[in-house]
């Protein structure tokens, strides 16, 4: 027969279990990851294998790589839906600081470092270690809240100065140089010399090319 001290030891245990995930959640806090430049993906996957390898998923919470919405231009002028990094170079990673998570993470391969700040050597030559800093509220919030409200970059591979050919219209074979580039409306002003005068002229973007 089950007592009533038994039953209430049993809901205590219970409710210890379940409120566990909260408690974690509560103590962990955003840190800042520098990696290999072009990395960050491989990062993000090899860091996730290695939380599962080393049973540390209850404290190594998530790996994100921020991004923002982005449009590219084609030359063609059409457009393609793409992503942007927010900040390239680094990984974010949620989790509660120890020496054990702190060994996956920094031990992950193309990980250069935690951004923190640096504990100089008592003595000798040679950077000290670097003390890992979290992030704080307010810069996570802004982080996360730019990737979900912030307009969509548009990217053409076109700039000012840029020399151009036209290809197509009323000055085809003209060269010219861009002074303008309006990537919203997929257009560009250029300078044409024009019977002996340098004349801006607005053009499509799939009108002109890029001289190398």
């Amino acid at each position: 027969m089950t007592s009533a001290t038994d039953e209430g030891h049993n809901l205590a245990l219970q409710s210890d279990e379940s409120s566990e995930p909260a408690v974690r959640e509560q103590q962990a806090r955003w840190y800042a990851v520098q990696v290999a430049s072009g990395c960050e993906k491989r990062v993000k996957t090899n860091l996730e294998q290695r939380i599962q390898t080393f049973d540390v998923a209850d404290k190594i919470l998530r790996v994100e790589i921020p991004h923002t919405p982005a449009v590219k231009i084609r030359k063609d002028g059409s457009r393609q839906h793409t992503e942007e990094k927010v900040f390239p170079g680094y990984v974010l990673v949620r989790m509660i600081m120890d020496d054990d998570t702190w060994q996956v993470v920094r031990n992950t391969s193309h990980v250069i470092n935690f951004v923190g700040a640096e504990q100089r050597r008592g003595s000798g030559k040679g950077r000290g270690h670097v003390k890992p800093m979290p992030l704080s509220q307010t810069e996570v919030e802004r982080i996360f809240k730019q990737t979900t409200e912030q307009e969509p970059i548009v990217k053409i591979d076109m700039a000012t100065g840029d020399k151009i050919v036209v290809l197509t219209g009323p000055f085809k074979d003209f060269e010219g140089e861009v002074i303008e580039v309006s990537p919203e409306r997929s257009k560009l002003k250029a300078l044409l010399s024009i019977f002996g005068r340098d004349t801006p002229v607005e053009l499509e973007f799939n009108q002109v090319q890029k001289q190398s």
